[in-house]
């Protein structure tokens, strides 16, 4: 018999409290102090009304701000996220930028994967361009430049004519 996703139904708040198992070890349920980290978890994300949904019930949006609401909820010192504006609404977009900006005000370090150029000067302090190989890394202002914008993607991307023109006019 093959199972399906939903044979094993997973709520909202046992994703978020899957953040957490990393302290509780193998054989320990979390603990009123767990349940506590996750319900403010899911309350940063605004998914706190959710919590008690199916997790395959919730839109693509939804379910990146329940998959973020898991990271917070490790309290961790650093914070590795792969696309996390993929799927995701302006309204998300701009309330998680504001969760990594409050994160990096309390000394947390997160490296993310972005491939949206507009918006990356807005978002980052820092940027780190790749090719194969490290082009540049620095701060945005000095590493978000025509040149090395041209180094990192050659002529491959149409888009990236546009970009590095608003980037040599001083623009977005």
């Amino acid at each position: 018999r093959v199972l399906f996703r939903s044979d094993f139904p997973v709520n909202v708040m046992d994703v978020v409290l899957m953040g957490r198992f990393g302290r509780l070890g193998w054989f320990r349920r979390p603990s009123a102090e767990d349940r506590a980290v996750a319900r403010s978890s899911l309350e940063k994300v605004g998914m706190l009304p959710y919590a008690h949904r199916q997790i395959a019930d919730l839109s693509g949006g939804q379910q990146q701000r329940v998959f973020l609401a898991r990271a917070l909820a490790q309290e961790s010192d650093l914070y590795f996220m792969d696309e996390p504006f993929t799927g995701v609404d302006a309204a998300t977009e701009s309330a998680i930028v504001t969760l990594l900006h409050e994160l990096r005000d309390r000394g947390k370090t997160i490296l993310v994967v972005h491939h949206d150029l507009p918006t990356a000067r807005n978002y980052f302090d820092l940027l780190l361009l790749l090719n194969m190989r490290v082009v540049a890394f620095g701060p945005t202002d000095e590493v978000f430049t025509y040149e090395l914008l041209q180094r990192t993607y050659g002529g491959r991307l149409t888009i990236l004519s546009e970009v590095a023109d608003a980037v040599r006019r001083g623009g977005p």
